[in-house]
This record gives structure tokens, sequence and C-alpha cells, in this order.
């Protein structure tokens, strides 16, 4: 999810609007937190999404512009509402929703505007928050400039609990275990074609190998990986 967030141009081209309107800000980090959500459901295959969308930075880059074009409206016209109807609609229906093919998949995408997407952002006495797990909150940014939203975007851990996405904690195992399994099939490809079988030197060097890399895996990721490799060796 890290990774997945808009990268520091787009940023710092969403920043460079010369806005009035006070919630145009903190909108900016609604979207880039919903665009980083959609895409980091993938990684959980039919859990995730029933189809593989291909959702990238211009779905990102065309929602900000849309939702500049009509806080400026609202804006000039001095209306205090924002129109979050109009907003969710072209940002769920048209934007992202336009790649969706599959009616629950595109369920999921509405439900997520509708968690992201209203007055309740604003409320001065309940703090928003897009999800909290353990002692991980994940916010609005403290300081609405380019660099509070830097800082809250590297404070997002590397790893993330489904329970982030609206999913089970089990939604990872199967991620989890068809990585583990990728991993394994693509070292086993780079040996060489014309051996029969593995030398023991060689699952000598697997086994150093992947004792040097669990220490940085999580828990659930050795498991499955260290299963894999009892049922190759």
């Amino acid at each position: 999810m890290h990774a997945t967030m808009p990268p520091s141009s787009k940023i710092i081209m969403s920043f460079s609007f010369i806005h009035s309107f006070p919630y145009f800000r903190p909108l900016i980090y609604v979207i880039s937190f919903f665009h980083a959500i959609v895409q980091d459901r993938r990684k959980y295959g039919k859990i995730g999404w029933n189809v593989s969308y291909d959702f990238n930075e211009s779905d990102f880059r065309i929602s900000v512009h849309l939702l500049n074009l009509y806080l400026t409206k609202a804006y000039i016209n001095k209306e205090e509402a924002i129109p979050w109807n109009s907003l969710k609609y072209l940002i769920g229906e048209a934007m992202y929703g336009g790649r969706v093919t599959d009616d629950f998949d595109r369920r999921v995408l509405v439900c997520y505007l509708d968690e992201y997407m209203g007055d309740f952002l604003f409320e001065k006495n309940r703090e928003f928050f897009f999800g909290k797990v353990d002692e991980i909150t994940y916010s609005l940014p403290k300081l609405l400039n380019l660099e509070g939203y830097i800082n809250t975007v590297n404070e997002i851990p590397i790893i993330n609990s489904p329970a982030v996405f609206g999913l089970h904690p089990n939604a990872e195992i199967m991620y989890y275990t068809n990585a583990a399994k990728d991993l394994w099939d693509n070292l086993l490809s780079l040996q060489t074609s014309g051996s029969s079988s593995h030398s023991q030197e060689n699952k000598v060097m697997f086994v150093i190998f992947f004792s040097i890399y669990f220490t940085s895996c999580n828990e659930k990721y050795r498991t499955s990986t260290s299963i894999r490799l009892q049922q190759i060796f």
C-alpha cells in the first residue's frame, strides 16, 4: 500500500492548484488513499476483486482535476456544501468504476467512497480515520501541506493488515501461500535445464539463502514458504 500511493510528482501537481476552498487539500489525500486501497486489493486475488482491474495514475490524476473543478465551482458560487454525490458518482462510477465489469466489485468500490467521502471527514468532535489496526491509525495528515502529506505517507507500514481493506485477517493466507509458491517456482526455473534432480549443493544453497531471508519476512509468509520447502525437498 505504501508503494501504491501516488508518487511525489503527482502530489506536487495536486498541491500546485491555488485553491481557496479549505477542504481541497484534505480531499487530495482521501483520493490518494482510495487509489492505493483499490490497487492493493488485487494482491488478494479473488478475495480482493473478482476481476483484476488495471487501475492506474490516470484515474487518480483525472479524479483530482474533477475535485478541483467542482470545488472551484462551489467556491465561486459561494456554496458551503460540498457536492458529495456528484464527486462520488464521477470518481466511483465514471473514473475508477468505468473499468469495473463485475457488479459486486462495483458495490465494493462505491462502498469505499461512501466511507471515505462525506461531511464526517471534517467533524471536530470526532476524528475521522480510514482504519485502525492494533496501534496503527490510518488518518488524515495533521499538517495540510506537501510536507505533512509526504510524512503521513511515509508513516504507513510496508506490510498492512487485510483489515485496512475491510477484509478478514485470514484473507492474506492465500496471498502468502501463492507468493511463496511463485517464489519457489521462479527459483527452481533458474536451475540448469539439463539436470533431472537437484544436487545436494543446490539444496544447501537454498536453505542458507532462506535462513537469512526469513528473518525479514512476515510470520505467515515464513510458514507457507517452509511448507513449500518441505514439498520440494
